[in-house]
Protein backbone atom coordinates (compact mmCIF):
# COMPACT_ATOMS: atom_id res chain seq x y z
CA UNK A 1 0.00 0.00 0.00
CA UNK A 2 1.44 3.32 -0.90
CA UNK A 3 0.88 6.23 1.34
CA UNK A 4 0.95 10.14 -0.22
CA UNK A 5 3.44 12.88 1.48
CA UNK A 6 3.08 14.89 4.70
CA UNK A 7 0.06 17.65 4.44
CA UNK A 8 0.84 21.25 5.22
CA UNK A 9 -0.22 22.46 8.64
CA UNK A 10 -3.12 24.24 7.67
CA UNK A 11 -4.47 20.58 5.80
CA UNK A 12 -5.33 19.36 10.00
CA UNK A 13 -9.00 18.53 10.24
CA UNK A 14 -10.57 18.82 13.82
CA UNK A 15 -10.16 15.93 15.95
CA UNK A 16 -12.38 14.25 17.45
CA UNK A 17 -15.03 13.60 15.18
CA UNK A 18 -18.50 12.00 15.83
CA UNK A 19 -18.95 8.99 14.50
CA UNK A 20 -21.83 8.35 12.02
CA UNK A 21 -21.89 4.10 13.05
CA UNK A 22 -21.44 3.67 16.35
CA UNK A 23 -18.97 0.72 16.05
CA UNK A 24 -17.11 2.35 12.93
CA UNK A 25 -14.87 5.69 12.79
CA UNK A 26 -15.68 8.69 11.05
CA UNK A 27 -14.87 8.89 7.72
CA UNK A 28 -12.49 11.64 8.16
CA UNK A 29 -10.18 9.26 10.12
CA UNK A 30 -10.21 6.98 7.51
CA UNK A 31 -9.23 9.19 4.73
CA UNK A 32 -6.59 10.59 7.44
CA UNK A 33 -5.39 6.86 7.49
CA UNK A 34 -5.39 6.17 4.13
CA UNK A 35 -3.18 9.34 3.56
CA UNK A 36 -0.20 8.06 5.91
CA UNK A 37 0.78 6.49 9.53
CA UNK A 38 1.09 10.10 10.64
CA UNK A 39 -1.18 13.02 10.08
CA UNK A 40 -1.81 16.14 11.44
CA UNK A 41 -4.98 17.16 13.03
CA UNK A 42 -6.71 20.14 14.87
CA UNK A 43 -7.87 19.61 18.79
CA UNK A 44 -10.59 22.10 20.12
CA UNK A 45 -8.29 24.71 21.54
CA UNK A 46 -6.41 25.25 18.09
CA UNK A 47 -3.28 23.55 18.54
CA UNK A 48 -2.06 21.25 15.60
CA UNK A 49 -0.95 17.78 16.77
CA UNK A 50 -0.04 14.41 15.16
CA UNK A 51 -2.18 11.76 14.75
CA UNK A 52 -0.89 8.35 14.58
CA UNK A 53 -2.84 6.02 12.45
CA UNK A 54 -0.26 3.19 11.23
CA UNK A 55 0.06 -0.04 13.50
CA UNK A 56 4.00 -0.49 13.59
CA UNK A 57 4.04 3.40 13.96
CA UNK A 58 2.40 3.32 17.47
CA UNK A 59 3.48 0.70 18.80
CA UNK A 60 7.07 1.95 18.04
CA UNK A 61 6.37 5.46 20.07
CA UNK A 62 4.17 3.80 22.61
CA UNK A 63 7.12 1.84 23.54
CA UNK A 64 9.71 4.82 23.15
CA UNK A 65 11.18 6.74 26.31
CA UNK A 66 11.17 9.67 24.39
CA UNK A 67 7.47 10.41 24.48
CA UNK A 68 5.86 11.44 28.33
CA UNK A 69 2.34 10.03 29.33
CA UNK A 70 2.79 13.50 32.22
CA UNK A 71 -0.74 15.17 31.83
CA UNK A 72 0.88 18.23 33.99
CA UNK A 73 3.19 19.06 31.64
CA UNK A 74 2.63 22.24 30.52
CA UNK A 75 3.03 21.07 26.26
CA UNK A 76 0.82 18.17 27.03
CA UNK A 77 -2.31 17.97 24.60
CA UNK A 78 -5.80 18.55 26.21
CA UNK A 79 -7.89 16.59 23.29
CA UNK A 80 -11.69 17.73 24.73
CA UNK A 81 -12.07 20.48 27.50
CA UNK A 82 -12.97 18.79 30.38
CA UNK A 83 -8.81 17.03 30.43
CA UNK A 84 -8.01 20.50 31.11
CA UNK A 85 -9.75 20.33 34.69
CA UNK A 86 -7.43 19.81 37.48
CA UNK A 87 -8.62 16.43 38.81
CA UNK A 88 -7.31 15.38 35.02
CA UNK A 89 -4.24 16.18 35.43
CA UNK A 90 -2.80 14.04 37.96
CA UNK A 91 -3.22 10.79 37.56
CA UNK A 92 -1.03 7.95 39.22
CA UNK A 93 -0.47 5.36 36.31
CA UNK A 94 -2.38 6.67 33.31
CA UNK A 95 -0.87 10.12 33.65
CA UNK A 96 2.79 9.72 35.18
CA UNK A 97 6.30 8.91 33.53
CA UNK A 98 8.90 5.93 35.29
CA UNK A 99 9.82 5.88 37.69
CA UNK A 100 6.48 6.61 39.88
CA UNK A 101 4.31 5.08 37.28
CA UNK A 102 6.43 1.72 37.66
CA UNK A 103 6.29 1.79 41.34
CA UNK A 104 2.58 2.00 41.32
CA UNK A 105 1.96 -0.68 38.58
CA UNK A 106 4.45 -3.22 40.15
CA UNK A 107 2.13 -2.61 44.04
CA UNK A 108 -0.87 -3.76 41.65
CA UNK A 109 0.17 -5.28 39.01
CA UNK A 110 -0.57 -9.32 41.57
CA UNK A 111 -4.28 -8.05 41.84
CA UNK A 112 -5.09 -7.91 37.86
CA UNK A 113 -2.89 -10.74 37.22
CA UNK A 114 -4.88 -13.60 34.76
CA UNK A 115 -4.55 -15.77 38.05
CA UNK A 116 -6.52 -13.38 40.20
CA UNK A 117 -8.80 -12.37 37.66
CA UNK A 118 -9.74 -16.43 36.33
CA UNK A 119 -10.72 -16.74 40.25
CA UNK A 120 -13.10 -13.96 39.86
CA UNK A 121 -14.96 -15.58 36.92
CA UNK A 122 -17.76 -16.83 39.40
CA UNK A 123 -18.23 -13.89 40.91
CA UNK A 124 -18.72 -12.27 37.45
CA UNK A 125 -20.87 -14.76 36.31
CA UNK A 126 -23.40 -14.42 39.22
CA UNK A 127 -23.52 -10.52 38.51
CA UNK A 128 -24.30 -11.12 34.76
CA UNK A 129 -26.64 -13.62 35.65
CA UNK A 130 -28.37 -11.40 38.40
CA UNK A 131 -28.98 -8.46 35.60
CA UNK A 132 -30.51 -11.12 32.66
CA UNK A 133 -32.75 -11.84 35.24
CA UNK A 134 -33.89 -9.15 35.85
CA UNK A 135 -34.02 -7.85 32.65
CA UNK A 136 -36.35 -11.45 32.07
CA UNK A 137 -38.44 -10.55 35.03
CA UNK A 138 -39.15 -7.29 34.05
CA UNK A 139 -40.06 -7.89 30.00
CA UNK A 140 -39.33 -6.21 27.01
CA UNK A 141 -38.52 -3.84 25.98
CA UNK A 142 -35.46 -2.47 27.81
CA UNK A 143 -32.60 -0.67 28.10
CA UNK A 144 -29.32 -1.98 27.69
CA UNK A 145 -27.03 0.50 28.63
CA UNK A 146 -29.26 1.09 31.82
CA UNK A 147 -30.00 -2.50 32.91
CA UNK A 148 -27.17 -4.26 31.52
CA UNK A 149 -24.29 -2.84 29.90
CA UNK A 150 -23.52 -0.14 32.50
CA UNK A 151 -24.24 -1.77 35.90
CA UNK A 152 -22.29 -4.98 35.24
CA UNK A 153 -18.87 -3.64 34.88
CA UNK A 154 -20.17 -1.24 37.70
CA UNK A 155 -20.84 -3.84 40.34
CA UNK A 156 -17.85 -6.01 39.58
CA UNK A 157 -15.54 -3.16 40.08
CA UNK A 158 -17.16 -2.16 42.99
CA UNK A 159 -16.61 -5.86 43.85
CA UNK A 160 -13.07 -5.26 43.70
CA UNK A 161 -12.51 -2.11 44.96
CA UNK A 162 -14.69 -3.31 47.94
CA UNK A 163 -16.99 -0.15 47.29
CA UNK A 164 -20.46 -0.34 49.57
CA UNK A 165 -23.27 -1.44 47.50
CA UNK A 166 -25.26 1.24 48.18
CA UNK A 167 -23.35 3.69 46.40
CA UNK A 168 -23.60 2.15 43.56
CA UNK A 169 -25.50 4.61 41.87
CA UNK A 170 -23.34 7.88 43.45
CA UNK A 171 -20.48 6.76 41.54
CA UNK A 172 -22.07 5.23 38.31
CA UNK A 173 -24.09 9.00 38.21
CA UNK A 174 -20.57 10.60 39.40
CA UNK A 175 -18.42 8.55 36.77
CA UNK A 176 -20.94 9.81 33.47
CA UNK A 177 -20.83 13.03 34.37
CA UNK A 178 -16.65 12.96 34.47
CA UNK A 179 -16.28 11.45 31.06
CA UNK A 180 -19.12 12.96 29.31
CA UNK A 181 -17.81 16.57 30.78
CA UNK A 182 -18.01 19.27 28.09
CA UNK A 183 -16.01 22.09 30.23
CA UNK A 184 -13.64 22.05 32.48
CA UNK A 185 -16.05 23.09 35.37
CA UNK A 186 -18.28 20.05 34.57
CA UNK A 187 -15.59 17.80 34.89
CA UNK A 188 -14.12 19.18 38.28
CA UNK A 189 -16.78 19.31 40.01
CA UNK A 190 -17.71 15.49 38.80
CA UNK A 191 -13.99 14.67 39.56
CA UNK A 192 -14.42 16.30 42.96
CA UNK A 193 -16.86 14.17 43.98
CA UNK A 194 -15.35 11.77 42.98
CA UNK A 195 -11.89 12.14 44.77
CA UNK A 196 -13.88 13.36 47.62
CA UNK A 197 -16.09 10.01 48.42
CA UNK A 198 -12.78 7.73 47.50
CA UNK A 199 -10.94 9.80 50.37
CA UNK A 200 -13.52 8.93 53.35
CA UNK A 201 -13.42 5.79 51.97
CA UNK A 202 -9.95 5.23 52.12
CA UNK A 203 -9.61 7.12 55.66
CA UNK A 204 -12.34 4.66 57.38
CA UNK A 205 -10.38 1.40 55.86
CA UNK A 206 -7.60 2.45 58.02
CA UNK A 207 -9.50 2.20 60.96
CA UNK A 208 -12.49 0.28 59.62
CA UNK A 209 -11.37 -2.89 57.76
CA UNK A 210 -13.40 -3.85 55.09
CA UNK A 211 -13.62 -6.12 51.78
CA UNK A 212 -11.79 -4.46 48.50
CA UNK A 213 -8.71 -3.73 47.47
CA UNK A 214 -8.60 0.15 48.65
CA UNK A 215 -9.46 -1.58 52.50
CA UNK A 216 -6.23 -3.81 51.38
CA UNK A 217 -3.92 -1.13 50.64
CA UNK A 218 -4.75 1.28 52.76
CA UNK A 219 -4.48 -0.86 55.74
CA UNK A 220 -0.63 -2.67 54.51
CA UNK A 221 0.41 0.43 51.99
CA UNK A 222 -0.82 3.55 53.24
CA UNK A 223 -0.21 1.99 57.07
CA UNK A 224 3.14 0.70 56.56
CA UNK A 225 4.04 3.93 54.80
CA UNK A 226 4.55 2.53 51.27
CA UNK A 227 2.08 4.49 49.93
CA UNK A 228 0.61 7.86 50.34
CA UNK A 229 -3.20 8.81 51.32
CA UNK A 230 -3.16 10.82 48.12
CA UNK A 231 -1.95 8.03 45.87
CA UNK A 232 -4.46 5.77 46.91
CA UNK A 233 -6.99 8.14 46.38
CA UNK A 234 -5.70 8.26 43.06
CA UNK A 235 -5.03 4.84 42.42
CA UNK A 236 -8.79 3.86 42.88
CA UNK A 237 -10.10 6.84 40.66
CA UNK A 238 -8.25 5.66 38.11
CA UNK A 239 -9.35 1.93 38.36
CA UNK A 240 -12.87 2.88 39.31
CA UNK A 241 -13.85 4.99 36.28
CA UNK A 242 -11.66 3.13 33.60
CA UNK A 243 -12.61 -0.04 35.06
CA UNK A 244 -16.11 0.24 34.47
CA UNK A 245 -16.76 2.37 31.62
CA UNK A 246 -14.73 1.25 28.69
CA UNK A 247 -16.31 -1.95 29.63
CA UNK A 248 -19.82 -0.57 30.04
CA UNK A 249 -19.57 1.41 26.35
CA UNK A 250 -17.93 -2.20 24.59
CA UNK A 251 -20.71 -4.03 26.05
CA UNK A 252 -23.21 -2.01 24.71
CA UNK A 253 -21.39 -1.09 21.25
CA UNK A 254 -20.27 -4.83 21.11
CA UNK A 255 -23.94 -6.00 20.99
CA UNK A 256 -24.69 -3.54 18.61
CA UNK A 257 -22.03 -5.10 16.20
CA UNK A 258 -22.85 -8.94 16.86
CA UNK A 259 -26.44 -8.06 16.16
CA UNK A 260 -25.70 -6.26 12.54
CA UNK A 261 -23.87 -9.49 11.97
CA UNK A 262 -26.33 -12.26 12.38
CA UNK A 263 -24.20 -14.79 11.14
CA UNK A 264 -21.56 -14.47 13.27
CA UNK A 265 -23.61 -14.36 16.27
CA UNK A 266 -25.26 -17.47 15.30
CA UNK A 267 -21.85 -18.98 14.85
CA UNK A 268 -20.73 -17.63 18.32
CA UNK A 269 -24.02 -18.38 20.41
CA UNK A 270 -23.07 -22.28 18.56
CA UNK A 271 -19.66 -22.60 19.59
CA UNK A 272 -18.74 -21.00 23.01
CA UNK A 273 -15.05 -21.51 22.37
CA UNK A 274 -15.77 -19.23 19.65
CA UNK A 275 -16.59 -16.31 22.53
CA UNK A 276 -13.20 -15.25 23.38
CA UNK A 277 -12.17 -14.89 19.46
CA UNK A 278 -15.52 -12.88 18.92
CA UNK A 279 -14.62 -11.00 21.62
CA UNK A 280 -10.93 -9.96 20.53
CA UNK A 281 -12.75 -8.84 17.08
CA UNK A 282 -14.96 -6.81 19.17
CA UNK A 283 -12.45 -4.91 20.87
CA UNK A 284 -10.62 -4.63 17.95
CA UNK A 285 -13.26 -3.38 15.58
CA UNK A 286 -14.67 -1.36 18.13
CA UNK A 287 -12.08 0.47 20.10
CA UNK A 288 -14.32 2.50 22.20
CA UNK A 289 -11.80 4.86 23.46
CA UNK A 290 -10.52 5.91 20.41
CA UNK A 291 -6.93 6.48 21.56
CA UNK A 292 -4.07 4.32 22.49
CA UNK A 293 -2.51 7.28 24.13
CA UNK A 294 -1.96 10.87 24.22
CA UNK A 295 1.67 12.26 24.76
CA UNK A 296 3.78 14.58 23.96
CA UNK A 297 7.27 14.27 22.74
CA UNK A 298 10.33 15.46 24.78
CA UNK A 299 13.08 14.93 22.36
CA UNK A 300 13.21 14.86 18.50
CA UNK A 301 12.18 11.64 17.17
CA UNK A 302 12.03 10.30 13.60
CA UNK A 303 8.85 8.11 12.61
CA UNK A 304 7.73 7.02 9.35
CA UNK A 305 9.92 9.69 6.96
CA UNK A 306 8.76 12.32 9.26
CA UNK A 307 10.41 13.88 12.78
CA UNK A 308 8.14 14.67 15.56
CA UNK A 309 9.87 17.41 17.14
CA UNK A 310 10.02 17.96 20.80
CA UNK A 311 7.44 19.65 22.70
CA UNK A 312 4.90 18.21 19.92
CA UNK A 313 1.68 16.47 20.87
CA UNK A 314 1.59 13.38 19.88
CA UNK A 315 -2.58 11.01 19.75
CA UNK A 316 -1.99 7.28 18.87
CA UNK A 317 -4.88 6.03 17.10
CA UNK A 318 -6.12 2.71 18.27
CA UNK A 319 -9.53 2.79 15.73
CA UNK A 320 -6.97 3.24 12.68
CA UNK A 321 -4.37 1.27 13.78
CA UNK A 322 -6.63 -1.58 14.66
CA UNK A 323 -7.39 -1.02 10.81
CA UNK A 324 -4.01 -0.91 9.36
CA UNK A 325 -3.71 -3.36 6.39
CA UNK A 326 -0.59 -4.02 6.78
CA UNK A 327 -1.74 -6.01 9.65
CA UNK A 328 -4.80 -6.99 8.83
CA UNK A 329 -6.64 -8.42 5.53
CA UNK A 330 -10.17 -6.67 5.22
CA UNK A 331 -9.28 -4.28 7.95
CA UNK A 332 -12.65 -2.67 7.97
CA UNK A 333 -14.52 -6.23 8.06
CA UNK A 334 -15.53 -7.62 11.20
CA UNK A 335 -14.80 -11.07 11.37
CA UNK A 336 -14.86 -13.06 14.37
CA UNK A 337 -12.93 -15.57 12.55
CA UNK A 338 -9.81 -14.02 12.87
CA UNK A 339 -6.99 -15.27 15.38
CA UNK A 340 -4.34 -13.42 16.96
CA UNK A 341 -4.71 -10.05 19.19
CA UNK A 342 -3.12 -7.79 17.31
CA UNK A 343 -5.05 -4.49 17.81
CA UNK A 344 -4.10 -1.77 20.07
CA UNK A 345 -7.28 -1.45 22.41
CA UNK A 346 -5.54 -1.71 25.17
CA UNK A 347 -2.86 0.25 23.99
CA UNK A 348 1.07 -1.23 24.22
CA UNK A 349 4.33 -0.65 26.32
CA UNK A 350 4.67 0.28 30.26
CA UNK A 351 1.16 1.80 29.79
CA UNK A 352 -0.65 -0.87 28.56
CA UNK A 353 -3.84 -1.49 30.62
CA UNK A 354 -3.87 -3.01 33.54
CA UNK A 355 -7.25 -4.12 34.06
CA UNK A 356 -7.28 -6.05 29.97
CA UNK A 357 -7.91 -9.59 31.56
CA UNK A 358 -10.43 -8.45 33.35
CA UNK A 359 -12.36 -6.72 30.84
CA UNK A 360 -11.46 -9.59 28.91
CA UNK A 361 -12.97 -11.92 30.95
CA UNK A 362 -16.08 -9.72 31.96
CA UNK A 363 -16.92 -9.15 28.28
CA UNK A 364 -16.89 -12.91 27.83
CA UNK A 365 -19.24 -13.75 30.30
CA UNK A 366 -21.68 -11.05 29.67
CA UNK A 367 -21.79 -11.68 25.55
CA UNK A 368 -21.91 -15.38 26.60
CA UNK A 369 -24.53 -15.07 29.03
CA UNK A 370 -26.46 -12.59 27.20
CA UNK A 371 -26.94 -13.97 23.73
CA UNK A 372 -27.76 -17.62 25.22
CA UNK A 373 -30.29 -16.46 27.68
CA UNK A 374 -31.59 -14.29 25.65
CA UNK A 375 -31.39 -15.77 22.19
CA UNK A 376 -33.86 -13.61 20.40
CA UNK A 377 -32.65 -10.01 21.60
CA UNK A 378 -32.73 -7.40 19.16
CA UNK A 379 -32.52 -3.60 18.88
CA UNK A 380 -36.07 -1.98 19.11
CA UNK A 381 -34.78 1.03 16.65
CA UNK A 382 -32.66 1.00 14.00
CA UNK A 383 -28.90 1.79 15.04
CA UNK A 384 -28.01 4.50 13.25
CA UNK A 385 -30.93 6.35 15.23
CA UNK A 386 -29.23 5.77 18.67
CA UNK A 387 -27.46 9.13 19.29
CA UNK A 388 -23.34 8.59 19.47
CA UNK A 389 -21.29 10.76 22.00
CA UNK A 390 -20.59 14.32 20.80
CA UNK A 391 -17.07 14.93 20.18
CA UNK A 392 -17.16 18.02 22.73
CA UNK A 393 -16.30 15.10 26.16
CA UNK A 394 -13.56 13.46 24.38
CA UNK A 395 -12.76 10.03 22.80
CA UNK A 396 -14.46 7.57 24.68
CA UNK A 397 -17.09 6.30 22.26
CA UNK A 398 -20.63 4.97 23.27
CA UNK A 399 -24.30 5.23 23.24
CA UNK A 400 -26.10 6.56 26.03
CA UNK A 401 -28.89 4.61 25.72
CA UNK A 402 -29.91 1.70 23.47
CA UNK A 403 -33.45 0.22 23.53
CA UNK A 404 -33.79 -3.30 22.78
CA UNK A 405 -36.84 -6.24 22.97
CA UNK A 406 -37.13 -9.71 22.25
Amino acid sequence: MEFTTTRSLSDAPPFPQPRVCPYQPPPEYERLGERGPLSRVTLFDGRVVWLVTGYPEARQLLADRRISADRQRPDYPAVAPRFQAEVAKRLVLIGMDPPAHDEHRQLLNPYFSRKRVEELRPVVQGIVDQYVDRMLETGPPADLVRDFALPVPSRVISEILGLPAEDLDFFQEASRCLLQATTREESQKAGGELVGYLDRLATLRRTEPGPGLIGLLAREEVGAGRLSHADLVQMALVILVAGHETSASTIALGTITLLDHPELLARMRADPAGVPAAVEEILRCVAVTDLAGVRVATEDIPVAGEVIRAGEGVLLSATMANRDPRVHEDPTAFDTGRTGRRHLSFGYGIHQCLGQSLARMELEVAFATLFTRIPTLRLAVPADRLPTRPPGSGTVQGVNEMPVTW
